[in-house]
């Protein structure tokens, strides 16, 4: 366990992380003028062409039907549970039923990657060669930020009319991400640069005291050299300057803020055994303990993050390592036949969870194993309840995730799923690779939903199941709108799912169903305007999104700020399950951003991101009045360090007893000039 670094001499220069949205300022440079003859006038160009009218219109998934308030006509009911599913048994019967003797078949590869929009978009080219397991996947085409200026867009999301949505790469296709941009983005910035919320993203970060841009006129030229002599003498006044810098949270600038009005995602479920605690006696936080990150020889998937009234556990290099909370020294290590292809997101209320991972380790050659094998451990101890593989002749079932719902560990992917009791390891059911229909994962916690796929590899029917637990029969069916290619689950109670339509970048829809199976409300994402963020194609990774048993939280794109001049900030929004329609605030104010954390004893909590000059903070907000309470404000000496945590990257932010645990779940081989941590905790004490 290392001991926290040392805090940074001053706040970072240069651009605060990415120039994603700058260009030139639009205005054309005129023509130098001086003497000689005119310039020939220029060549008459040609009428433009007509439009081709040939070119169809691509239908777009319908989800307008549903039984909610406002709607159309009303889903269909439910169809009639799988009788497929199968009945449990000892031995382990298949999950329809079939024979398990057969290895198992891949689906029928596609003639390319699937398109990312409505029916009709032909199929592009197959990609090349497939990266290694743990690249992320990601969808092309950033989307500007929320209050940039409106323009035609090149990529026009779902619903733009009469435009043919793009095509999407689909499962597995290379360079998507690289290692350490924002997860489910397209890539913008380097691994662990901050994006500091106090400047629009357009450009370098500007002098301090100086508006960012060229002048315009004698007048705003004399406002400039006024603000520079002002910024010269608070930075010679140090502790003017830091008093200046901004309120800590305590004051109005920066206090989160509400509007009046009235467990999904990363729902705190991965806190096994721990009741979450609330707001700590002491506010004020501190770098406790630092885990170095492991040796790697590659980028690897370090996924896994699990807290219990004892002990906090991390998923590594091949192995889940515990550590006790009392002084952050290691207690335990868990060695895996190779590295986790998965952590399960939830864990149950006595302290177990589970992890996927490959069938052995990378070989000499770089030869990636088999996500093939699943244990159930126990996070106080360390010790391993039981590890299985899922054999169907001479090969073993390949899975892509795993959950822990009420005593179930179930796995999920292209192959199929599988399940077992999570106290003893008892199989409940096994892929059937006589059905056409697979089980591509799972949603857990305190319920199980299956994510299931029918048909054709590219243009499959797709249906959302809720479970019972024990066998694995559904108890009711959605049957989600054609046209859709990924489903995620952002919670089983209530039942909340996203959906990728209509080409749009990342999620473009939440759609929350009730206990018999008909759609309860919808709600946009409006292209990017709400940040819920879900990966690709796994079922069960949403993050930045929050669920209670009436209502779902996003947080808005960042904008400008309406208090500071050169601020950047954004608010979450509270929008109501049974009428889906947005209901209140709660504003992160001045130059902060704040992003949907999870859900505790019926509070909800956010993150505040960090600044150059303030350290992040957990905020407790108020489900029915949307007023927050500061929790945690960590300190401005660990700004550095924090800054490689944001939401958006590839990481995990659990809040429990007081505490603020935060985890990679990708790293890569390489080194960079600050110093890099598998996990930070911050807490008061």
């Amino acid at each position: 366990m290392s001991q926290p670094p040392q805090p940074p001499n001053q706040p970072p220069s240069g651009s605060p992380g990415g120039d994603s949205h700058s260009g030139s300022d639009g205005q054309a440079q005129g023509q130098g003028g001086g003497f000689g003859p005119p310039p020939a006038p220029p060549a008459p160009q040609s009428a433009p062409s007509a439009p081709d009218a040939s070119q169809p219109e691509a239908p777009k998934p319908d989800l307008s039907k549903r039984d909610a308030p406002e709607a159309a006509p009303s889903q269909p009911g439910p169809p009639e549970p799988d009788a497929s599913r199968p009945e449990p048994s000892d031995t382990g019967a298949p999950q329809p039923g079939g024979p398990a003797g057969q290895p198992p078949q891949a689906p029928a590869a596609p003639a390319g990657p699937p398109p990312a929009g409505g029916f009709g978009a032909p199929a592009p080219p197959p990609p090349g060669q497939q990266p290694g397991y743990g690249y992320p996947q990601q969808p092309p085409g950033a989307q500007p930020g929320y209050g940039y200026p409106q323009q035609p867009p090149g990529q026009p999301g779902y619903g733009y009319p009469g435009q043919q949505p793009p095509t999407q790469p689909g499962y597995g296709y290379p360079g998507q991400q690289p290692y350490g941009q924002p997860y489910g983005q397209p890539g913008q910035q380097p691994y662990g640069q901050q994006q500091y919320a106090m400047y629009p993203p357009t450009g370098p970060m500007p002098a301090q005291g100086m508006p960012p841009g060229g002048g315009q006129g004698g007048k705003q030229r004399m406002i400039i050299i006024i603000a520079a002599a002002v910024a010269v003498l608070l930075i010679i006044g140090a502790g003017i300057f830091v008093a200046a810098g901004g309120d800590d949270g305590d004051g109005k600038k920066d206090e989160a803020g509400n509007s009046s009005g009235g467990t999904g995602g990363d729902d705190g479920s991965g806190s096994g055994g721990s009741d979450g605690g609330g707001k700590p006696a002491k506010t004020d936080a501190e770098l406790l303990y630092t885990v170095d990150k492991p040796k790697l020889t590659d980028v690897t998937k370090v996924d896994g993050l699990w807290v219990t009234d004892k002990v906090f556990a991390k998923g590594s290099l091949n192995s889940v390592v515990g550590y006790n909370k009392s002084d952050g020294k290691e207690k335990w290590t868990l060695e895996l036949a190779g590295q986790i292809c998965w952590g399960s997101k939830h864990a149950s209320e006595d302290g177990k969870a589970a992890v996927l991972f490959q069938d052995g380790k990378v070989g000499s050659d770089g030869r990636v194993q088999p996500c093939s094998r699943v244990a159930a451990f126990d996070i106080n101890t360390g010790k391993k309840l039981w590890e299985k593989q899922v054999s169907l002749g001479d090969e073993n079932v390949r899975f892509s995730e795993v959950t822990v719902g009420p005593d179930v560990v179930a796995a999920g992917g292209l192959y199929g799923g599988a399940a077992w009791k999570l106290g003893t390891g008892k199989e409940l059911w096994r892929p059937d690779q006589t059905s056409d229909c697979k089980d591509v994962g799972y949603g857990g916690g305190t319920g199980l939903v299956a994510v299931r796929k029918c048909g054709s590899y590219d243009a499959p029917k797709i249906e959302v199941q809720k479970l019972d637990p024990s066998s694995g029969k559904p108890k009711f069916s959605y049957e989600v709108p054609e046209g859709i290619d990924y489903v995620h689950v952002v919670s089983t109670d209530p039942l909340v799912i996203g959906v990728d339509a209509g080409g749009a970048v990342g999620t473009s829809d939440i759609i929350a169903i009730d206990d018999k199976g008909k759609m309860r409300s919808r709600i946009s994402t409006e292209n990017g305007k709400y940040t819920a963020r879900c990966s690709a194609v796994e079922v069960e990774d949403c993050k930045m999104i929050a669920v209670d048993e009436d209502s779902l939280y996003m947080g808005t794109e960042e904008h400008e700020s309406a208090e500071e001049e050169y601020g950047r900030t954004n608010e979450i929004v509270a929008f109501d399950l049974d009428t889906g329609k947005a209901r209140g605030k709660a504003e992160a104010g001045g130059r902060r951003v704040m992003t949907p954390l999870q859900m505790e004893n019926g509070t909800l909590l956010a993150y505040m991101e960090p600044t150059y000059d303030q350290g992040g903070q957990v905020m407790a907000i108020d489900p029915k009045t949307l007023k927050s309470t500061v929790y945690l404000k960590n300190p401005k000496d660990s700004i550095d360090t924090e800054s490689s945590y944001r939401p958006s990257l590839n990481v995990r932010l659990l809040y429990e007893g007081g505490r603020l645990y935060m985890g990679q779940t990708l790293m890569s081989e390489r080194s960079y000039d600050r110093k890099e941590y598998l996990l930070v905790v911050f807490g008061g004490e």
